[in-house]
């Protein structure tokens, strides 16, 4: 970790602010936080009450899954009597990690098979988890062929063990739709259920395992069909992982991987996620539609 050193020169703290601007800034910024609540020998438990947080959320900002606005960065700084020059810095670093982190496929996937351990942790550690998908199935729904042939589209593509390895860390995954302490809300576009990757039977499966997952009580599908008056646009597919003391979002653009855990930008992904409910039918409409798409591609499957 790049770790400006105690009594450390203005230079030396914004040369450690502009490394961490190019690694993980959530993780350098509760790194800084938690060296200097060190050297300020204060316990996690106190600092948490002086600064008006709870211990554990304390916990989450020093480890970098939690982002603090930068009025609670600022009040921390002051509980630990940290020097201009640290609050500078802490103010760089605060101001980086509230914004989206990119990585490239290629950087993600260096010396590991795949991602799905990654998307694992968001799950597990999150409450309520909102996934909107424009263009295919999401990944907890998917069934293993449909999730095989996508696997198999993806650039730059998996060598077949590393696509084997993808696959089985997927459908593991799905276990966490029947953990009774977590909700999972599904938006889904008509023309993601429209999505075929292989013969007209892959995609039937699927949607026999969409309508079998919607009966579970954790579970929730809003579909937004092709002809509804449209209350926003439709943006890339995008996933807000919702706990008791923050938030983060996570999308797929085509360069990388994105995650946003800056409460700003949370916010304007769950604006966006309310404009598309609006756009969506669930329940019993919900259950019809995706019957009805099921009998049609049926119809078209054995003519």
């Amino acid at each position: 970790m790049n770790r400006p050193a105690e009594g450390a020169s203005i230079a030396a703290v914004n040369a450690a602010s502009s490394v961490a601007r190019h690694s993980r800034p959530a993780q350098q910024l509760g790194t800084e936080l938690r060296r200097l609540r060190d050297i300020a020998g204060i316990s996690g438990r106190e600092l948490a009450k002086r600064v008006g947080i709870s211990q554990s959320t304390l916990s989450r900002i020093e480890a970098g899954t939690v982002v603090p606005p930068l009025p609670q960065v600022l009040d921390w700084a002051k509980a630990v009597g940290a020097e201009a020059d640290s609050q500078s810095s802490l103010r760089t670093l605060t101001e980086a990690a509230h914004s989206p982190e990119v990585r490239d496929w290629t950087t993600s996937l260096a010396g590991r098979p795949h991602l799905q351990d990654d998307v694992r942790a968001f799950e597990e550690d999150a409450h309520v988890v909102r996934n909107f998908q424009p263009a295919l199935v999401p990944g907890l729904l998917q069934t293993a062929e449909y999730a095989r042939r996508v696997f198999a589209t993806f650039d730059p593509p998996y060598s077949p063990d590393a696509a084997a390895a993808a696959l089985a860390a997927r459908l593991d995954r799905q276990r966490v739709l029947y953990d009774p302490a977590k909700q999972f809300e599904f938006l889904i576009t008509e023309a993601a259920l429209r999505f075929r990757p292989g013969p007209h039977r892959v995609l039937l499966a699927q949607l026999d395992r969409i309508i079998s997952i919607e009966t579970l009580d954790t579970v929730t599908i809003g579909v937004i069909p092709q002809d509804i008056e449209a209350s926003t646009t439709i943006p890339h597919g995008f996933v807000i992982y919702e706990n008791e003391d923050h938030a983060l979002a996570s999308a797929e653009p085509i360069p990388g991987s994105m995650v946003t855990r800056g409460p700003e930008l949370v916010d304007a992904h769950r604006r966006r996620w309310d404009a598309l409910t609006r756009m969506a039918v669930f329940d019993v409409e919900a259950r019809s539609f995706l019957s009805d798409l099921r009998d049609e591609i049926h119809r078209v499957a054995t003519d």
